[in-house]
């Protein structure tokens, strides 16, 4: 992957508005910090106490569907999507 570093533009396009709140994907964070989605995932998991309620949503299948349909897809955009993303607000972001 390298360590190259984003453009602020490629960053404010891997934000989204959801639940009225400014959230980041949980794949879209991993590749900000160069690390796999699962583990990221299993990282605020295995610190839950430190991601307090606010700090990250579950998408529902309804957010998911729609945010998929919002977005224009590739076949690689699709890779790993069976399940719906967790979303890291601004606090959980910066966790």
């Amino acid at each position: 992957m390298g360590n190259s570093i984003l453009s602020e533009e490629t960053i404010s396009n891997k934000i989204y508005f959801i639940r009225n709140q400014k959230v980041m994907l949980d794949r879209d964070l991993a590749k900000l910090y160069g690390i796999e989605t699962k583990r990221l995932k299993e990282q605020a998991k295995r610190n839950s106490f430190r991601f307090p309620e606010d700090f990250i949503l579950q998408l529902t299948k309804e957010e998911f569907a729609n945010w998929r349909s919002q977005i224009a897809t590739t076949n690689s955009d699709n890779i790993g999507l069976r399940y719906a993303p967790m979303a890291f607000t601004e606090h959980g972001v910066i966790m």
